[in-house]
């Protein structure tokens, strides 16, 4: 007996050739795939429209092929594209001499570019600024710590996607393009990137604890405690250190966070048992 989740192959095969009710059964039940990532959710978000678009089932079948090639990007600022795209699909619809491959083009020249715009923009400033605002809240016991960080990410999120998408339906692709080759964007991503920066330069110092114990003692009756002269050089340089530590694996060998998380708790269960930390 067949798994019931899983789409018959002749159902694959058909969406495969552009059939649009083979196409839609395919996006209501996959919506990433890891051969071509984004494309399948692109082309569901895109599907009521081509169907406003295009009367014939051929011109429908083309357009739902055209958003099935390998696309990935960031998912909030990644909304100006689809503007834009929507704006070439309705202008090729209408009977300009757009091709297939111009939509394609933009769609996969622009991804790259956007994509490293949203992570410095959503995921380095965004969202950490939203989580450390009502980070204390949650060290408090307070439920606002909870919530309101889940409320106001998707909320912010929703409005900024909301906002490119109309902007980039309605200036088109030059919309993109005035911001790339300006210099309004660089400053954008700087500021945002020094933003972030300090807010987890903040959390660090606020919520790593970390000193030492050691002391040496000398003949004489003398005694030097090793985190008062750590204090007097630079307060926090524990803590700091730890972070540049772990910083430092990061850019070496990559995001492995279940490797660092492990490596944490067994140095400081060593460490504690020594005596050092």
């Amino acid at each position: 007996m067949g798994n019931p989740n899983l789409l018959p192959y002749e159902t694959i095969v058909r969406a495969t050739s552009g059939e649009p009710e083979a196409v839609d059964e395919v996006l209501q039940h996959y919506s990433n795939s890891y051969e071509r990532l984004q494309s399948l959710v692109f082309c569901a978000s895109m599907t009521p429209i081509l169907k406003k678009l295009y009367s014939t089932d051929e011109e429908l079948s083309a357009a739902l092929k055209r958003h099935l090639v390998f696309f990935n990007t960031e998912g909030i600022l990644g909304a100006i594209i689809q503007g834009i795209v929507i704006s070439m699909e309705e202008q090729k619809a209408i009977g300009e001499s757009i091709t297939d491959d111009a939509i394609t083009g933009i769609k996969t020249g622009l991804m790259g570019p956007v994509a490293g715009m949203g992570d410095a923009i959503i995921w380095a400033a965004v969202m950490p600024i939203i989580f450390s605002i009502f980070l204390p809240f949650a060290s408090n016991g307070s439920a606002l710590g909870g919530i309101m960080p889940l409320i106001l990410y998707p909320l912010s999120t929703i409005i900024i996607s909301y906002y490119l998408i109309h902007n980039g339906y309605t200036l088109g692709k030059k919309s993109i393009v005035s911001l790339l080759h300006g210099g309004r964007m660089k400053n954008i991503i700087f500021t945002a990137n020094v933003i972030g920066l300090t807010m987890m330069g903040a959390l660090s110092a606020s919520y790593i604890t970390l000193s030492t114990p050691l002391q040496f003692s000398f003949s004489g009756g003398s005694t030097i405690v090793l985190q008062e002269v750590l204090d007097l050089i630079v307060p926090g340089l524990l803590p700091l250190a730890a972070v540049f530590i772990i910083y430092a694996y990061l850019k070496k060998k990559g995001p492995h966070y279940t490797k660092i998380l492990l490596t944490v708790v067994i140095v400081s269960i060593i460490t504690s048992l020594l005596g050092i930390f």
